[in-house]
């Protein structure tokens, strides 16, 4: 038995002090400070510090292939860069790679969740629709994979057409699943990243023009409609735009259950970014948008227009990074971020502006794990939920340097940052596994997480 004591518990919907007791690696209870516990019961000192459900990160591709290029990560070096940086559990996608059928990359994916020092689930991916899919749709439900990505770009390669789109939508809004949408507009891409490399050149420098919002803006009216006619729920990943956003909250209004998220790098980081001597470090798919775009982005981070915050996470190098940066038609897409979405988003909003800890932990663990099927076994600490917390040092202010970080790359794109506020304390399971800056439990005992069939009635309507 262990109890937490002498902070502040944030949940998404209330915070103030509070002791929590743990066994068998779930939360028993919740104490009023310093209520008495078993002589024998382990104290983990938390005076001044947040308490904070570990982190559910979204979106995170683990050892990715696209292309010529796969990201350079296992399931234990990217869940080990995860604890250090207050996330518990990542949602993986299993993309399958040409020829192969959606159920056996899963089966292939979901496989590695052993590997890892915390939890994992899994996203299905459809690219082509055929006789089978449906079934193995189906069986992928009975083993929890509930959520299914699908793209509207990369032709050729992961690109699904409307037909597929809607076939999917039909049949995991019967298995109590999602279809999530890597929203942008192939033929507006095609026609941008053509002309530019007509005029200004189609170089690292030059990215940000080509892949405008109105490709994503576009894309994503087209997916609502489909949607829509289906009554078919839908969560568009990535949204780089306050007009993009706007279009899945209108939806909304209209009573279509449809989700944004937003990643860390849109949120932080701008398109000046790509003036600079290495601009490559920052090419990413959306790209970064200019400065007032990402204001307009982060002020819906307050109105509840975003629902959740995930990491986009893919972890090339700077030797893949290099390799095409004159044309970034064949660069790799795509940032290190799994260690880093939570210090830098809380630096940013919670510290620099005022964004409360309870709406930080709803869009960075409670809605990631709600629109996953994970809650409230994941994204809470009420009593029965998995004990995976960060305890959170509010006042810590420190520089992001490459070399202090654990991801399996040479580079960050916050490199030099200076932050405020940073886990201190993790614990994954009721296990400390991270304390003050140093790996103390390296075992690996990831589990692979089935999700419970989606249910967005009640409450959670976002």
């Amino acid at each position: 038995m262990k109890v937490v004591r002498g902070g502040t518990v944030v949940e998404a919907t209330w915070s103030g002090p509070a002791d929590l007791l743990i066994e068998d690696g779930k939360i028993l209870a919740v104490l009023q400070p310093g209520t008495p516990v078993d002589d024998d019961a382990e104290i983990i000192d938390a005076t001044g510090k947040l308490v904070l459900p570990g982190g559910v990160d979204p979106h995170c591709h683990v050892g990715f292939t696209s292309g010529e290029f796969t990201s350079l990560d296992s399931y234990l070096e990217c869940t080990t860069a995860a604890v250090f940086g207050g996330t518990t559990t990542i949602v993986d996608f299993a993309i399958p790679r040409p020829g192969q059928r959606p159920l056996d990359a899963a089966e292939s994916q979901r496989a590695k969740a052993t590997e890892g020092l915390c939890d994992s689930a899994l996203h299905a991916c459809v690219v082509e629709w055929d006789d089978t899919t449906a079934e193995q749709l189906a069986t992928m439900a009975d083993a929890g994979i509930r959520t299914v990505k699908m793209f509207t770009t990369y032709a050729g390669e992961t690109m699904a057409d409307e037909h597929t789109i809607l076939n999917t939508m039909q049949t995991t809004r019967d298995l109590g699943g999602m279809v999530i949408i890597h929203c942008e507009s192939d033929a507006i891409v095609a026609d941008a990243q053509n002309l530019a490399a007509r005029t200004d050149g189609i170089d690292a420098s030059n990215m940000s023009r080509t892949r405008p919002e109105l490709a994503e803006s576009a894309s994503v009216a087209a997916v609502l409609a489909i949607a829509e006619s289906q009554g078919a729920p839908v969560y568009f990943v990535h949204q780089s735009s306050s007009d993009a956003v706007e279009l899945v909250a209108d939806a909304r209004k209209r009573g279509l259950v449809a989700f944004t998220e937003a990643v860390a790098h849109h949120l932080v980081l701008d398109d000046s970014e790509y003036s600079g001597d290495e601009p490559e470090r920052f090419v990413c798919c959306p790209p970064l948008r200019s400065a007032d775009v990402v204001t307009g982005l982060g002020t819906h981070l307050f109105t509840g227009q975003i629902t959740t915050i995930g990491s986009d996470h893919c972890c090339y190098d700077l030797t893949q990074k290099r390799s095409h940066r004159h044309d970034v038609r064949h660069m790799p897409n795509g940032l290190p971020g799994v260690e880093t979405r939570l210090p830098v988003v809380f630096s940013k909003y919670v510290s620099e502006l005022g964004l409360t800890a309870s709406r930080f932990v709803e869009l960075t663990s409670t809605n990631p794990a709600r629109t996953n099927g994970l809650y409230p076994r994941k994204g809470s600490l009420m009593p029965g939920s998995d004990a995976d917390i960060a305890l959170w040092d509010a006042d810590f202010e420190w520089t992001v340097d490459i070399d202090d970080l654990h991801m399996a790359t040479d580079y960050t794109p916050y490199q030099g940052r200076r932050m405020r506020g940073k886990p201190v304390t993790v614990l994954v399971g009721g296990r400390v596994v991270v304390h003050d800056g140093e790996l103390v439990d390296a075992t690996p005992r990831g589990r692979h997480l089935e999700a419970d069939p989606l249910d967005f009635s009640g409450a959670f309507t976002m």
